[in-house]
Order: structure tokens, then C-alpha cells, then sequence
């Protein structure tokens, strides 16, 4: 196991309750993989770097624990998870079934605005892409499909989607850096704009298909690269 990877910054939005901001904090460290799978999580060193007393730090592991981000062995360890092929595959399962329809929705009725913010998005994640800034590639990977979901008027599936995202989201950061993997991304989401644009409904559904299916089905070669970090 190793040991606790990087220092956080004290809490300072004195307007919301700690333990849900520990949380957010340390779910979004844990997908992006600056929290790889093995970490030890040590509850006295989280409490001096955020700054907060023991009760938040418990709450937020206990809530990490129970969506699979961490393994808690009492009186021992707090542990990052490996990521679970079993609930990612569940995850891709629910993400497409909604998506699909958030996509075929908006192709029945192309909107000129969301086509320009689409592109805008598209565009800089080109340029992103291009500069290998991975991490803010993917922050725009997220947004391109957030503004798909509050085109649609349905945002609260978003919340509901990206909250049983966590073990795929992990496996797609994952496969981020393999060569090609951000220009597959850039490729597939231009696919759907288009689609979306021509109001080909069809078209739109089976690219976004194709696009949320690439990492779980590249997850045999992550687990050969990365043997340490899966679960089935």
C-alpha cells in the first residue's frame, strides 16, 4: 500500500458543511487518479491538511466507502479502492441509456445556439488535446456532456448520472493517456455534434453509443498495464 501521495488546502467556504466539501474533494482526487487505487488514506494527516476536525473526514470517508471509492478496515487503514469492472460496466450501462435519448431529443430539434457551445467546447479541447493538458482536457470532456443534458432540460439526470459514474469515470482517466485515446474523444464528440446538427437522430444515437463504449472495452489492456488497480 502506499502512502497518502499529495497535501490538501484548508477548507475555507465557511458556508457549507465540511464533511460534503472533504468529500467532493477527494472523490474528484480519487477519478482523476491523483489518488490511485492502493493509497492509504491517513484520517490524522486529512485532518491537519483541511484543516477540520475528525467527524467530517469520518462522514466523508463513510460516504466514499459506501459509492466504492475506499475500503475501510477498522483500527488499520482507509484505502483507495480498485476500480470495479462490475459496477463500471453497470455505470456505462445506465450513462448510455439515458445519453442516447439526450442526444436523440436534441437531434429531432437542432438548436443553432447549442451547436455553436458544442463546437466552442470541441475547439478547445482540440487545442488541449494538442498541448497533451490532459486534466483540462478532461474537465472538458465533462462539460461537452453536461451541456448536452441542460440542452435537453433534463440537468438533474447529469447530477444522477455523474454521481453512479465513479468506477468508469476512473477506467476513462485511466485509458486517457493511451496515444490516440484524446484525438478518439475529439473524433467522437465532433460525430455527435454533427449528427445533432443535421437532426440525424439515428446517426447522433449510434455514435454516442460507440463513444461510451471504448474504455470498458479497452479495460483487458488497462488491467495488463495496471494489474494493481482492478477488481472484478
Amino acid at each position: 500500500m502506499d502512502a497518502t501521495v499529495r497535501s490538501f488546502t484548508p477548507l475555507r467556504d465557511r458556508s457549507r458543511p465540511a464533511a460534503p466539501q472533504v468529500f467532493d474533494v477527494l472523490r474528484d482526487e480519487i477519478i482523476s487518479l491523483t489518488l490511485p487505487p492502493g493509497t492509504v488514506l491517513n484520517r490524522g494527516e486529512l485532518q491537519e491538511q483541511f484543516g477540520v476536525s475528525s467527524t467530517p473526514i469520518r462522514d466523508a470517508l463513510l460516504r466514499l466507502q459506501e459509492e466504492g471509492f475506499v475500503d475501510i478496515f477498522p483500527q488499520h487503514a482507509t484505502v483507495v479502492s480498485a476500480i470495479d469492472l462490475a459496477a463500471a460496466s453497470q455505470s456505462q450501462f445506465l450513462r448510455r441509456s439515458v445519453e442516447v435519448e439526450v442526444v436523440r431529443t436534441l437531434a429531432e430539434t437542432p438548436n443553432p445556439d447549442l451547436v455553436a457551445r458544442l463546437r466552442s467546447i470541441l475547439a478547445r479541447q482540440e487545442a488541449l488535446a494538442a498541448l497533451g493538458e490532459l486534466d483540462d482536457f478532461n474537465t472538458l470532456d465533462s462539460l461537452f456532456h453536461q451541456t448536452l443534458y441542460e440542452a435537453a432540460r433534463v440537468p438533474d439526470l447529469w447530477t444522477i448520472v455523474r454521481r453512479n459514474s465513479g468506477q468508469i469515470d476512473r477506467l476513462r482517466r485511466l485509458h486517457l493517456p493511451v496515444d490516440g485515446k484524446a484525438r478518439q474523444i475529439v473524433a467522437d464528440h465532433a460525430a455527435i455534434l454533427e449528427a445533432i446538427a443535421a437532426g440525424e437522430c439515428d446517426v447522433a444515437d449510434r455514435a454516442l453509443r460507440a463513444h461510451l463504449s471504448r474504455s470498458l472495452a479497452f479495460s483487458a489492456e488497462m488491467r495488463t498495464r495496471h494489474p494493481g488497480y482492478f477488481r472484478d
